[in-house]
């Protein structure tokens, strides 16, 4: 008996009329259905009136879970992943089943639809040529640090989620990086009854959201740092590397300043000190 197929499904951010008709087909037919969240997946098997079994599969379910899906897969079951909205895999812990899926011998096969990460595109103004998308934030410490400072030096337009509460302490920590004046858009509960885009300046939207605190889903897109900027940016430190090189430190040092004093990675701090 040949291995089963996993579907990775795409399932809407909160209009249930963005399912495509592929993807109502798909969980008409699976047998089990892996969902990061039963309660809304239900709600969506039923609108399609889809009847397979539904089995909890998130970030905290034991690895027990895992291999009862595979075994499935094994015996021959198609598997539908589901999120709880958007696209599976994406910021998301069903990437582990992807991976056991096709190591086990099953087919997996991509079922796309919404996201939330290219829907905040599309209607940001922003540039979307080029992009990185980060996940959720570090809440703290170095690593928090370290992302915003690529946001501060990306060319390129970034964006992240963010849970509701913590969302003005990202606006005003990334004003503090990037500079307040970066634009920077706020789009809230994509395709649902209170869907928002805010676009303005980081400080301008931490002052709102500080203001009107925000509820729901929220995905951020920052602008990324324009070229011009850049070029003075480079210019200054350079200088300011100079100066620090002349008063005896040592490149590493240097380097540790320029990264605190320009909000610059301490490596690429390093690279400019030694091409001096």
């Amino acid at each position: 008996m040949s291995a089963g197929t996993l579907y990775v499904v795409a399932t809407p951010l909160g209009n249930l009329g963005d399912l495509s008709e592929r993807a109502k087909q798909v969980l008409r037919d699976v047998a089990v259905v892996a969902a990061e969240d039963t309660r809304r997946t239900r709600t969506i098997l039923t609108h399609v009136d889809a009847r397979p079994r539904v089995l909890s599969f998130h970030a905290h379910s034991p690895t027990t879970r895992l291999e009862t899906l595979v075994r499935a897969l094994v015996a021959g079951d198609n598997v539908a992943l589901l999120t709880d909205a958007g696209t599976p895999t994406i910021s998301d812990p069903g990437v582990v089943l992807v991976r056991r899926a096709r190591s086990a011998g099953a087919t997996v096969v991509a079922v796309p639809g919404p996201s939330a990460v290219v829907a905040a595109l599309s209607v940001s103004g922003l540039s979307a040529d080029r992009y990185t998308f980060l996940g959720f934030p570090p809440r703290k410490g170095q690593a928090r640090k370290r992302i915003l400072e690529y946001v501060a030096t990306s060319p390129w337009t970034t964006v992240v989620f963010e849970s509701a509460g913590r969302l003005v302490r990202l606006l005003e920590d990334l004003a503090s990086t990037c500079g307040g004046g970066r634009d920077a858009v706020v789009a809230r509960e994509l395709t649902k009854l209170h869907e928002e885009l805010k676009i303005g300046t980081l400080s301008d939207l931490a002052v709102y959201y500080e203001e009107n605190p925000p509820r729901g889903e929220v995905t951020l897109l920052v602008a990324g740092r324009p070229p011009e900027a850049a070029a003075q940016d480079e210019d200054a430190i350079r200088e300011r590397a100079r100066a620090l090189l002349d008063e005896g430190l040592s490149r590493r040092d240097v380097a540790g300043r320029l990264a605190a004093e320009f909000a610059v990675p301490r490596r690429e701090a390093y690279r400019m000190v030694t091409r001096l």
